[in-house]
């Protein structure tokens, strides 16, 4: 029987827009309706609550803090796999003032029994938590996203934290900053990607690793839409609205797709996977056939 996820999420009361660090944000489009918008995150957070329990999540939810808008996006918190976890360390100044918030926070779960080990990346090494470092069951490693927020050195202290073997992928888009907003790796093997986000280098790198038929590429309105920044445990995906053609390529796949309102969040770029972080990930979980449906 698989154990229950266990999901970090961030109480939005401090969120908005307030600064450009990525493409996507808009605070202009905030501050127009600010108390709308505020409404808006709200609900959404509320339902993507709802989603993630209703799918058969636990879900923990941690305050977030005045100033720290972005602490809301704990999938940049840390890197969690079999009880440990290491924190992350942030490339820009408006968002480290959450780091010493979440170390805290993981102390907490250490205290209650939840992890054991809990450190944090080197000073100077960035690198901006499961958002670029994502854990493939079937494969059983890591992918490492770099080349935008995280550096290339931050896969040699996974490797050796986790003892577990990384695949550096580099990232050229500003647009798909973290390796989150472009590629998702789904339990039962599949990958869903979106090629342009990617170096020819790490394109070819994820065809090799990949079989073609457990390939899946986003289109242009999937990725812009968010709906690769997905949550997905066994047969339940979380995401974004869904597009039409994505949501039945899974479904044929045998997944389950339930899609949420997430546009306040996307206006910081931001979508369902940037919003939550797995706590109780294990190195070696029982293997789950997704049939086609």
């Amino acid at each position: 029987m698989r154990e229950k996820p266990t999901l970090l999420l961030v109480d939005p009361s401090h969120f908005e827009v307030a600064y450009v660090i990525n493409p996507w944000m808009k605070p202009a489009a905030w501050q127009a309706d600010p108390k709308g918008h505020y409404r808006a995150a709200q609900e959404a957070f509320a339902a993507l609550h709802e989603a993630l329990s209703g799918a058969g999540a636990e879900v923990r939810v941690v305050q977030g803090a005045a100033g720290l808008p972005d602490m809301v996006f704990p999938a940049n918190a840390a890197v969690v796999l079999d009880r440990r976890a290491m924190v992350a360390r942030f490339r820009f100044n408006e968002r480290r003032g959450e780091e010493p918030l979440f170390l805290k926070a993981f102390q907490s779960f250490k205290a209650q029994g939840l992890l054991d080990t809990v450190e944090q990346f080197p000073k100077g090494c960035f690198q901006e938590g499961a958002g670029d470092c994502i854990w493939d069951e079937t494969r059983q490693q890591f992918w490492v996203g770099y080349g935008q927020r995280s550096v290339r050195e931050a896969a040699g202290v996974v490797r050796s934290f986790f003892d577990a073997s990384v695949v550096p992928l580099e990232l050229v888009s500003p647009r798909y900053y973290h390796l989150d907003t472009c590629f998702l790796s789904l339990s039962g093997g599949e990958i869903v990607y979106y090629p342009p986000a990617f170096s020819d280098a790490a394109r070819a790198t994820i065809r090799s690793a990949v079989p073609a038929d457990m390939l899946i590429e986003a289109s242009d309105e999937d990725a812009e839409g968010f709906c690769v920044n997905a949550v997905n445990f066994g047969r339940e995906i979380v995401m974004a609205r869904p597009r039409d053609g994505l949501r039945t390529r899974l479904s044929e796949r045998g997944y389950r797709v339930t899609g949420v309102g997430l546009d306040p969040f996307i206006l910081s770029g931001g979508g369902a996977y940037c919003m939550t972080l797995r706590l109780n990930r294990h190195r070696v979980a029982a293997p789950l056939a997704v049939a086609a449906q």
